[in-house]
């Protein structure tokens, strides 16, 4: 059986926020494959600019780690490549990541597609670009396991001139699946798809969601950060055809390189026509819709959305949940009716309730706009075909010769 890798965090306490990001961080070491193994916790008014802390806490924490072998310590933050080497060597050469390491190390480990990979590796040599001078002696004593996994295992044999090509060359190539992604965009813009995106905290039930609504039989793991991935499927409500995309989640202090470097996919939550922020009514959902508004905003997110409240289930009242949300549960279904009824209103100005006739000999008209034409029923005449539905208004110029009067 394989032994998990123990992980012990320092946790600076530099705001009221440090509980929440304590938390986190102990999800995070699960989702990484690791065993949280204790903490630390030390007050900063000023930031030590060689270790962060300061060396007297570092000495307590290297004196409660003595005896203690193969535990990783995760400092709860972002560290300089000098900070990282000092406080290594002050703790014994263990081996010392920031949180920024983790989370890229379980997009390493999440990314499924060639795009997700590509994706996860770019960020990671972003990061490691800037850090490689001086970190060698660091880099050695790695040695596998969190935080090295993805291109962290070959930066000894890799120069900056090696690094610098490489990064060029991804960037190449996800501007190259960019393109094709904004050709699939224009082509459902054109047939008069509505795309819906998921968005939303990390954990929070997004891809249940998707399953409920959808069937598209996504990946449900209790793990931070378990799909990468964005996933489309067909969603069907009242006659009315949406795309709804799946869409990789946030999390607080989430790597800027990251956010960089999904960008392109993160393009189908800019570019949709509504967006569902979900979050977790049982966890401090007030922070996960800011933090998920926050990085939108930096993506130029300006779309209309719902706030929607999961996981409604584990409350033993709904009274207290803010007004302007949708409380549901994907677990047991509960609310997901009312979810369909708010995304049907919002785009109920778009649409318009239409009957048409086609005389037999013109039938084969219709098919060149069905595709924006949401069918609900048909009925077969003497004298031709009746059908009625709904139709994007942009569309009623297209079929006004075949209107029922």
């Amino acid at each position: 059986m394989k032994t998990l890798e123990k992980v012990f965090i320092i946790q600076p306490v530099l705001d009221d926020n440090w509980r929440t990001l304590h938390n986190e961080a102990k999800a995070l070491i699960e989702s990484a494959g690791g065993a949280y193994c204790g903490s630390c916790y030390q007050h900063i008014k000023q930031v030590n600019p060689s270790t962060f802390i300061g060396s007297g806490k570092l000495n307590e924490i290297a004196e409660l780690l003595d005896g203690l072998e193969d535990v990783t310590v995760l400092f709860n933050g972002e560290l300089t490549p000098s900070q990282t080497l000092n406080i290594s060597a002050a703790l014994n050469d263990r081996k010392v990541i920031d949180r920024t390491t983790l989370i890229l190390d379980i997009f390493a480990l999440n990314a499924v597609t060639s795009e997700g990979k590509v994706q996860v590796e770019l960020a990671q040599l972003k990061y490691i670009y800037p850090r490689l001078k001086g970190k060698g002696a660091a880099l050695s004593r790695l040695g596998g396991g969190i935080g090295s996994r993805g291109p962290g295992e070959t930066q000894l044999e890799t120069d900056r001139r090696h690094i610098r090509y490489r990064i060029k060359y991804l960037e190449k190539r996800l501007e190259e699946l960019s393109t094709r992604r904004t050709l699939f965009s224009d082509r459902r813009s054109k047939r008069g798809v509505n795309v819906i995106a998921l968005v939303g905290y990390t954990n929070t039930g997004k891809s249940s969601l998707m399953n409920v609504l959808t069937g598209a039989g996504v990946l449900e793991k209790n793990e931070l950060f378990a799909t990468l991935d964005p996933t489309a499927r067909k969603l069907e409500i009242d006659g009315v055809e949406y795309l709804l995309i799946d869409t990789v989640g946030f999390i607080q202090k989430l790597p800027h390189d990251i956010v960089e470097a999904f960008k392109s996919t993160l393009e189908s939550a800019v570019n949709c026509d509504l967006a569902l922020f979900v979050a977790d009514a049982s966890d401090n959902f007030t922070m996960q819709l800011e933090t998920t508004c926050s990085t939108l905003a930096s993506l130029g997110f300006n779309k209309p959305y719902l706030k929607v409240l999961n996981k409604c289930d584990k409350l033993e009242s709904t009274e207290h949940l803010p007004s302007d949300c949708i409380c549901i549960s994907a677990k047991n279904r509960q609310g997901i009716e009312e979810l369909k009824k708010s995304i049907s209103c919002s785009f109920a100005d778009r649409y318009t309730p239409i009957e048409l006739f086609f005389t037999y000999d013109k039938l084969k008209e219709y098919s060149s706009i069905e595709n924006f034409f949401n069918e609900r029923s048909r009925s077969y005449t003497e004298s031709g075909v009746e059908i009625s539905g709904t139709i994007d208004n942009r569309y009623i110029s297209s079929v006004a010769k075949y209107i029922r009067r």
